[in-house]
């Protein structure tokens, strides 16, 4: 019977699979969530990630520690330094920023190098479908998973325009369910009520994330563990002075989901 598993492949190859949301700078959250995690011995074999998720996944997938990851993205004290206002035709803003600081740290130049396997999500534009790289350029492709549509510019991958993959699937579960005997997720897109957004940005930003949030729930539940935190609904997508304080609540909410027994 084994045998026939491994030849038609629905033998799981590895033990624990890790699927990171979008979210925006809540991605600091998922640093401490996974500096939590690695306190109880846990790291992932496999990774999929999305926007945010996709960043730190990148960077967890190098070898960097969650701690080093804060480092690295605590550098910045505005959103404005990780983006530069260009002339809108596509986008308000280029991610140059934020590919600087990936070029600087990032030591794999391909997916392919990267210590664990990584799955990004990123939205074809034109073709109006989710793609999941798992090879190719590693750079271009975080861009493209983090780039949120009219915010920033879309990133041309190979003759084609990709934006955000949250747009269509902010939690990207479908590349590894069936590979990992285990599966946790980290999702920061739970919907409270907020006062109503009083400008232009704000009610973009509110909008993006109703509609990435949206249908969530179906996928969270196939996880065997899922990692939620409603205190997030506070932070906004875009602002990175707030980079401490999300790592902090990320860690310290993870620790009393731990405690309370969510591993068993």
């Amino acid at each position: 019977m084994n045998k026939l598993k491994d030849l038609f492949g629905s033998k799981k190859k590895y033990d624990t699979g890790l699927v990171l949301s979008g979210g925006g700078v809540r991605g600091f959250a998922h640093a401490g969530i996974l500096k939590a995690l690695e306190e109880q011995d846990i790291k992932p074999d496999i990774i999929s990630g999305v926007s945010a998720g996709a960043i730190v996944g990148a960077l967890y997938a190098d070898g960097h520690t969650p701690d080093e990851m804060m480092e690295i993205f605590s550098e910045g004290k505005s959103f404005f330094e990780y983006a530069k206002i260009s002339i809108p035709k596509k986008g308000l803003f280029k991610t140059v920023g934020l590919q600087n600081n990936l070029e600087k740290y990032l030591k794999s130049e391909e997916i392919e190098d990267l210590e664990i396997p990584l799955f990004i999500a990123a939205t074809n534009l034109a073709g109006g479908e989710i793609e999941y790289f798992s090879s190719g350029e590693l750079i271009p492709r975080v861009l493209a998973s983090a780039s949120i549509p009219v915010v920033f510019e879309p990133v041309e991958i190979d003759g084609t325009s990709f934006v955000d993959g949250g747009v269509m699937d902010n939690f990207p579960i479908s590349p590894i369910i069936k590979k990992c005997k285990r599966l946790i997720g980290i999702s920061l897109n739970t919907i409270q009520a907020v006062d109503d957004p009083n400008n232009l940005f704000g009610i973009a930003e509110r909008s993006f994330h109703l509609s990435v949030s949206s249908n969530l729930k179906p996928k969270t539940d196939q996880c065997d563990v899922i990692f939620e935190i409603d205190e997030l609904e506070e932070y906004g997508y875009l602002d990175v002075s707030k980079s401490d304080d999300l790592f902090e609540l990320g860690y310290q909410k993870a620790r009393e989901m731990i405690k309370s027994g969510i591993l068993r």
